[in-house]
């Protein structure tokens, strides 16, 4: 009996990973709970059910209505787990519409040659099976907890760099990224999301940085916004000192990612670069970004866009840099209809290309392994950064020769 209820809890995570439910919003965060690791690793889950089965046959006989009750539950749940990871296979696709619909058809023309050959080809098929959990890269060193504030704990910072050796970094790729936690600004914490991407990044040359900031009820708007600002300020100043080797990190091309809420900040950092009133006390340092990346983000509700200062739908969007935005339409916690309406918003104000994924089957907090899915979206931030740091090479003066 203890078979078939572990092989049912199977079954009722892949349904709820195949249909969630949105509404009400308890019933949603209750799906998300379920099935958002089952969603990104079907492979696993198929393992656990198999060995489940198998043990619950064995245990019992062979023509009994309890066996045959397991192997039909288990048959329709390994049905539904094919079509997850299918829904996984289909980020690729949705990704390389996306390039080309905000980068234009022949966006891999206007690479940098040395950035494009630095993409990644193929899939990590073997670590996304075998190694979803496993983040850490020999080629990468993480420097925990260096201070960039005065609010303790909420105001440490993790920095991910190469760990150089002569000539295995290519020049030209000491790019920085400064990676924002989700929780929805009262929970949450560093070196938890998107960590498949800060390790493939600092595999490439890039500084990463992941942020804790001050979170509610002991912190308010803007009090999370002016961390972030004081995160950009400080990587401007510091990351030359973890760059790999000889490569120094460059000071102007920062791009501001998050997950989540972390998102949500990432966004309102973009829209608001510069801006006195976000940066107390610091009001001179520059706090604009090279683009920004927003992964599951929250954006605020439809009506946000006439009232609050902390919804990114509240910013006419013009002179906003260029945008990733990538969003599950199987997200239960943040809808896909809010991302889509700042997509929208954004492409109508801004003169920058704004890059708009929306995720097949995709669950909210997708980028917690390595997936199918999260590393094709991995590998379209990486093209989507080259892109834009390549139209920012082009724009530079040439010196004379």
């Amino acid at each position: 009996m203890d078979d078939m209820i572990t092989t049912a809890i199977v079954a009722w995570c892949t349904v709820l990973a195949l249909a969630p439910p949105r509404r009400p919003l308890a019933l949603g965060a209750l799906s998300f709970l379920c099935s958002f690791v089952l969603n990104e690793l079907p492979f696993a889950a198929f393992g656990y059910l198999v060995a489940s089965t198998w043990l619950g046959l064995d245990q019992n006989d062979s023509g009994s209505p309890v066996t045959w009750a397991i192997i039909s539950l288990a048959a329709a749940t390994a049905g539904g787990l094919v079509v997850v990871a299918w829904r996984g296979l289909r980020a690729g696709p949705a990704v390389s519409r996306a390039l080309a619909e905000g980068l234009g058809a022949g966006w891999r023309t206007a690479l940098d040659a040395g950035m494009a050959a630095r993409l990644r080809r193929r899939l990590p098929l073997a670590r996304i099976v075998f190694g979803p959990f496993f983040f850490h890269r020999r080629d990468v060193r993480r420097v925990a907890n260096i201070s960039y504030g005065d609010a303790g704990r909420k105001n440490l910072l993790d920095v991910y760099t190469h760990r150089a050796q002569p000539g295995s970094v290519q020049p030209g790729s000491a790019a920085l990224l400064v990676h924002l936690h989700g929780g929805g600004l009262f929970m949450g914490k560093k070196n938890r999301e998107a960590l498949p991407l800060l390790y493939r990044l600092a595999s490439q040359g890039w500084v990463c940085i992941s942020a804790n900031y001050r979170l509610r009820p002991a912190a308010q708007f803007p009090d999370y916004l002016i961390d972030v600002k004081k995160v950009i300020a400080w990587a401007r100043e510091h990351a030359h000192e973890y760059s790999a080797g000889e490569n120094a990190a460059d000071p102007a091309v920062v791009f501001i990612a998050g997950s989540s809420s972390g998102g949500q900040l990432a966004a309102l950092a973009a829209l608001t670069a510069n801006d006195p009133a976000y940066q107390p006390g610091f009001e001179h340092a520059d706090t604009s970004v090279t683009g920004a990346i927003c992964l599951h983000a929250y954006y605020g509700q439809a009506g946000d866009q006439q009232r609050s200062p902390s919804s990114p739908l509240a910013y006419d969007g013009t002179g906003a840099p260029p945008f990733f935005l990538a969003h599950g339409d199987r997200d239960s916690l943040i809808p896909v209809e809010a991302a889509r309406l700042f997509a929208t918003k954004l492409r109508a104000a801004s003169s920058n290309p704004v890059v708009y994924a929306e995720l097949p089957g995709a669950q909210h907090g997708f980028d917690r392994f390595h997936s199918l899915r999260f590393e094709r979206v991995v590998d379209a931030i990486e093209a989507f950064t080259a892109w834009t740091r390549s139209r920012e090479q082009r724009a530079l003066p040439r010196s004379g020769g």
